[in-house]
């Protein structure tokens, strides 16, 4: 199995148009009103030399054997469908202008009693081959996480690799605990559904590489911009917000 994607580090000059424009802060256009957009607006991108954890790379794929479907086929309606392969219990609130270089996109994943834990992403690069997602401040991750395809074998692979560490040290608790299992079923529900979406039953697979065991102790300042504390604090406040809400609609 060729475990190798193009990753953003991988990109050739003259890419331009497929690179996101640097930018100092996000921001999100035309949220739906039903998203919870408290991590994402005004924070900056981190990638893998932002974060604070062992830095992994995984790699997840499936084989879509007997599949119909070119290499650059499954990216189109990756791309364009992408929400529609996520597990439930998420919400994925795609861009207007779909996946392409710059645009933000909120994430909303449902927690254990109920508590939604906002979130989001930056689409890095996107061409016709692959697409890269960068995390932002607070996410659980700190990296990129690229969506690929290519033909092997006689079979067209979908295929998604992270280079990523927790973000934080409560993330990096979390995510030893019981979080990187959580990402590692995700990913594999993930690419059984888009193969499933092309007539597939697919078994996705996956690979995981510890790149560098060592904490960045001098990242423990991004516990500051934590989601889940800050979903958490949203959460609580949310019966002040209700009735400050009635005591304005009155006056």
């Amino acid at each position: 199995m060729n475990t190798k994607s193009k990753g953003p580090e991988e990109k050739k000059a003259g890419d331009e148009a497929y690179w996101a424009q640097p930018v100092s802060k996000l921001k999100v256009d035309n949220a739906p009103a039903d998203a919870v957009n408290l991590n994402v607006e005004g924070r900056s991108v981190v990638g893998p030399l932002q974060g604070f954890g062992q830095l992994w790379q995984k790699t997840y794929w499936v084989r879509l054997s007997g599949a119909e479907v070119s290499a650059r086929e499954l990216i189109k309606t990756w791309k364009e469908k992408f929400e529609r392969f996520w597990p439930e219990g998420s919400r994925f609130y795609a861009p207007i202008a779909s996946i392409a270089p710059g645009e933000v996109a909120i994430i909303n994943l449902t927690q254990p009693g109920g508590m939604v834990l906002s979130t989001g992403i930056m689409v890095l690069y996107a061409d016709d081959e692959s697409f890269t997602f960068m995390t932002p401040e607070g996410h659980m991750l700190s990296g990129w996480i690229t969506f690929s395809s290519f033909e092997e074998g006689g079979a067209t692979v979908a295929q998604v690799q992270v280079l990523i560490r927790a973000n934080d040290p409560l993330w990096e608790i979390s995510m030893r605990l019981i979080g990187f299992k959580k990402e590692d079923r995700f990913w594999l529900a993930t690419l059984e559904s888009l193969a499933l979406h092309f007539g597939v039953s697919g078994i996705a697979q996956m690979t995981a590489t510890v790149v560098d065991p060592r904490l960045q102790w001098s990242q423990t300042k991004n516990i500051w911009h934590n989601a889940a504390i800050r979903s958490a604090v949203y959460a609580t406040a949310s019966p002040f917000r209700w009735l400050r809400g009635l005591v304005v609609r009155g006056n």
